[in-house]
């Protein structure tokens, strides 16, 4: 499983077959979660302080196939790329990757594809689970890290990074008695070094785009009300 696959088991509801969050974050992470899992197989890079590339920018290390033709499709997107900034990129990195993901998942007999109308009108597609085995480990290992306090794994603390970047921590961990207690400890890890810095760094950049498509569509939305 990719870490993007993780993450969007976690955001969608098992019953309902629906996202627990809206576009664009959710679509963001999960390209922030691509960029995550390239820049810890050694793909992609994010130039630091003191580095001949520009610092905060793209990198790319090395353009070989990684196996996995998502990761593939992303990584030869982001081979002529070098020297961009990554949050300029997260649209380009999430287009049509929700919908690959969901139809791996559902070939996979992961998620279920339960096709459907809205007023009797308009097709919708659900998906709800049809084996949640591999998200309840997943499930358990953000619990242990976030109500018990154990250290969390690279995969476990990207994935923790990505939600409270989203702010959705408590809608995936229902189940925590002190809502603040949990907030505080994702945000810790988060900002923990819990991974090299250019890891961290996708993160933010990912948290950066959804702020900057959100300001951008409060100020379209502001600007057509006038």
């Amino acid at each position: 499983m990719l870490i993007a696959e993780d993450l969007l088991l976690l955001l969608y509801d098992d019953e309902s077959g629906k996202p627990i969050t809206g576009s664009p974050g959710l679509d963001y992470a999960l390209a922030g979660a691509v960029l995550i899992e390239l820049t810890l197989l050694g793909k992609v890079d994010i130039a630091g302080a003191g580095e001949a590339a520009k610092e905060g920018r793209l990198k790319v290390l090395d353009t070989s196939p990684t196996g996995d033709p998502v990761l593939d499709e992303r990584l030869a997107l982001l081979a002529d790329k070098a020297g961009q900034k990554p949050k300029n990129l997260m649209g380009k990195l999430s287009k049509k990757l929700r919908d690959q993901l969901l139809q791996r998942l559902a070939e996979r007999g992961v998620l279920e594809a339960d096709k459907g109308k809205v007023l009797g009108l308009f097709p919708v597609t659900r998906w709800p689970a049809k084996d949640a085995q591999h998200e309840a480990q997943v499930r358990a290992a953000l619990e242990n890290v976030l109500k018990l306090g154990t250290q969390p794994d690279e995969r476990t603390a990207s994935l923790v990074a990505l939600l409270n970047a989203l702010n959705v921590v408590p809608k995936v961990v229902t189940d925590a008695v002190d809502k603040r207690a949990l907030k505080r400890r994702a945000k810790e890890i988060s900002e923990s070094d819990w991974a090299a810095e250019a890891v961290r760094r996708a993160v933010q950049e990912m948290q950066a785009a959804v702020t900057a498509a959100i300001v951008a569509s409060s100020t379209a939305a502001t600007a057509g009300g006038s």
